[in-house]
């Protein structure tokens, strides 16, 4: 080769000066003839042409970039066109470049390039100019993967990362398996930027649409399954305030577990700050079940009316016996009127937490203690009254937190257990349920989510929340739970109850054993038993069991069987006093039994969500690789294996591409004057013709209703810095000087100083 052409050598004579004018050293690439243009070599298009020469490129160590053409007056045919190095031209310096990134000279004047001329009147082209030659260096092999032109975010990476980042797969996690997947990152053949850039267009793509997107979304569910239940409300410049929706399943659980439900609002859930309301149960097996969920701009007594009025249309039937939220005065008053006839139980969690506020540090640990002891032990509404007065009493809580500990005491109707109790609640007593729930949900939706993003997301996690039920239903089939006693109604229960509730059956019946019972008062109508137990703690505790002989109903004053409807430990002394081997009817409520959806038909269930379907790129990804696999693992023992299935890929590699370019030139053809939504099923419909009768909602999938994106939402509770014990102590009591240990000064401005 002439010594004056250099190649590989990166750091050989390469010089600029300071307007960043390459030196007149050259540099050509070293690459097989087989693979290099040549003058008079015929294309089929101007792709094929492009796709060569990039390829040569990047055997070469360079980029290219399309650039310069002419086109024929008459027809627009491009009849000739360049291609060339990517460092082509010159820097030119903006006068205004204010703004603009940093970023450093690429452009060199390079004359490297390609120039094809059309080929009479077809689509064919030739090479009629080919400039090997390049004035800068050309980069290392390991470093040609970086070049801008051999970058791309194929449309199988773009749809993989999609799915990766529905189960939450951040960015860069997915650009690891994207290298795990390749072989090294060099062989990806694109950037983590490039991810980044992708995830950044398709969030902006949403902008403007997201709305809309959520409301045709709930059309195609609607049509899919018509016990479908969605309602949106826009404000009059058309933005999203309001959002209800709730699915087939959700609906016919309500049915069966609808007696005792907790509301609660969460945050941080989507990028327009809106108001995540869902709200929950209990199911047969103890597990968290969604009913329904919302969607609101503000936390006013209207948006809750509003959305509690959607909840009762949608469910249609029995109003719940319970609701249990917080102390929010604005669901409080909604609640009075959309359900007036339902108990509303404030969170005992929420309450109690303030305990520890509101007492005076030096009398915290022991009042505390039997603040607790008050709300918990108490029986009777008197007994509760009679401690609580003795507690505030002893502790003058009166004097220091007079005013707070009086209003919650003029609301124990509505959360200390000796008041509530006599309401069925299902066990529940706080709203834990609710945050347990709002934290798994967090697991697979983040504030950056657009609405739809999120529906698609949440609809995962109930999917994941719903087998956790179909998983408690096979434990409940296929396994049988050991025995504590050699009672007959151990073994009957066993066989009616969940597992879940059954484990919590069979301690109350083990514990009765260690229950002592005594007369307290007999009569014709009314027996009283006084039941003594003793705690782990050694102390003695008594119940009464009151039996009416009348009805043959017994009844215990802890009340368990009437808030979590399950028989407490007293009852069942009396039982196995009386020599009682079954367990009465009427003390299994069927909310709790394995056949509680005995009654629901196959439609009532609702249609599973799929995270994946059967054409779903990881799945078949996923059988390529295994195919593949095993034929190169099959054909590395011999190197004539190799080369014919080297030859076989490439064979079918050709093969593919025919077949995804006529496949997409069919698609472009065949979409004009058509509207087509995945969403709705597969739904294609021409605009101009016939639409088969009963499809009303098809209809309504190609005409929706217009919503806005909503406004960001600034709701009360969100997005509040956490302070700190200092801190807080500092803006009770001010700044103290470390000097004359004053409050309302420091050091530096101390009198003590000047004196």
């Amino acid at each position: 080769m002439d010594e004056d052409y250099e190649t590989w050598n990166p750091y050989h004579g390469f010089m600029e000066d300071v307007n960043g004018n390459a030196s007149n050293n050259v540099y050509t690439p070293e690459v097989a003839d087989e693979y290099a243009p040549k003058v008079g070599q015929i294309f089929d298009s101007l792709e094929e042409v492009y796709e060569f020469y990039n390829n040569y490129a990047k055997m070469g160590g360079f980029g290219i970039r399309r650039h310069s053409q002419k086109t024929h007056k008459g027809s627009n045919d491009i009849t000739r066109k360049e291609f060339v190095c990517y460092k082509q031209g010159n820097y030119e310096k903006k006068v205004d470049d204010k703004g603009i990134r940093s970023r450093g000279v690429v452009r060199c004047g390079c004359e490297a390039k390609i120039a094809v001329l059309q080929v009479g009147q077809s689509t064919m082209y030739k090479i009629s100019t080919f400039v090997e030659e390049h004035n800068h260096l050309l980069a290392n092999p390991e470093e040609v993967h970086m070049l801008t032109s051999h970058r791309k975010v194929s449309d199988a990476k773009k749809l993989l990362t999609k799915q990766l980042a529905l189960v939450n797969v951040p960015t860069y996690k997915q650009f690891g398996i994207l290298e795990v997947q390749a072989g090294g990152i060099q062989n990806i053949g694109c950037t983590k930027r490039d991810l980044y850039n992708y995830a950044r267009d398709l969030r902006s793509e949403y902008k403007g649409h997201d709305a809309d997107m959520v409301n045709e979304h709930f059309l195609c569910e609607k049509s899919k399954n018509d016990s479908f239940f969605y309602k949106m409300e826009a404000d009059g410049d058309d933005k999203l305030t309001h959002c209800f929706w709730a699915d087939a399943r959700s609906r016919s659980s309500y049915k069966l577990y609808g007696d005792a439900i907790v509301f609660d609002t969460t945050y941080n859930t989507n990028r327009y700050g809106m108001i995540f309301a869902p709200i929950l149960g209990v199911n047969n097996h103890g597990q968290t079940i969604v009913f329904g969920c919302g969607f609101l701009n503000n936390e006013t007594t209207e948006s809750f009316i509003w959305l509690f009025e959607q909840f009762k249309e949608a469910m249609q039937g029995d109003l719940p016996k319970i609701i249990i939220t917080d102390q929010d005065p604005a669901i409080a008053k909604a609640i009075s009127q959309v359900f007036p006839g339902t108990f509303h139980r404030f969170c005992i969690w929420h309450i109690m937490n303030k305990f520890s506020e509101k007492i005076g540090a030096c009398a915290h640990q022991d009042t505390l203690s039997e603040l607790k002891k008050c709300v918990w032990d108490s029986d009777t509404k008197e007994e509760f009254d009679a401690r609580w007065k003795e507690v505030i009493d002893r502790a003058k809580l009166h004097e220091n937190a007079h005013d707070w500990f009086s209003s919650i005491y003029d609301l124990r109707s509505r959360w200390v257990p000796a008041y509530v109790k006599h309401v069925f609640s299902a066990g529940m007593s706080a709203s834990s349920r609710a945050e347990g729930d709002h934290a798994f949900f967090k697991g697979y939706v983040s504030k950056s989510n657009t609405l739809m993003d999120f529906i698609l997301r949440f609809n995962r996690g109930l999917a994941h929340q719903r087998h956790e039920e179909l998983i408690a239903t096979h434990v409940d089939v296929n396994q049988k739970p050991l025995f504590k006693t050699p009672m007959m109604m151990e073994r009957q229960m066993a066989e009616i109850y969940t597992r879940k509730i059954f484990k919590k059956f069979q301690v109350q019946l083990w514990l009765s054993w260690g229950c002592v019972l005594e007369v307290s008062s007999d009569s014709d109508n009314l027996c009283v038993y006084k039941v003594t137990e003793r705690r782990k703690d050694g102390s003695l505790k008594v119940r009464e069991v009151t039996v009416d002989k009348a009805v043959d109903n017994v009844a215990c004053s802890c009340k368990r069987f009437e808030f979590e409807g399950i028989v407490c430990r007293h009852i069942l002394a009396y039982m196995k006093w009386k020599q009682t081997e079954h367990l009465p009817d009427h003390y299994i409520l069927k909310r709790w039994t394995r056949t509680a959806k005995s009654n629901l038909t196959l439609e009532e269930h609702g249609k599973n969500i799929d995270d994946f379907g059967d054409d779903s790129l990881l799945m078949r990804q996923t059988t390529l690789s295994r195919i593949a696999s095993e034929l190169i693992d099959g054909a590395l023992v011999s190197i004539e294996a190799c080369k014919l299935l080297e030859e076989d890929f490439e064979s079918t590699r050709k093969k593919i591409k025919l077949l995804v370019d006529s496949t997409t030139n069919v698609r472009h053809n065949g979409s004009e004057g058509n509207v087509s939504s995945d969403s709705c099923g597969g739904l294609d419909a021409n605009v101009n013709g016939d639409i088969s009768e009963g499809t009303e909602q098809n209809v309504a999938c190609l005409q929706p209703q217009h919503f806005d994106d909503p406004l960001p939402v600034r709701a009360k509770g969100c997005g509040k810095r956490l302070k700190g014990g200092k801190e807080k102590a500092m803006e009770r009591k001010g700044r103290h000087c470390s000097i004359c240990k004053q409050v309302g000064h420091n050091k530096q401005k101390c009198p003590t100083l000047s004196k």
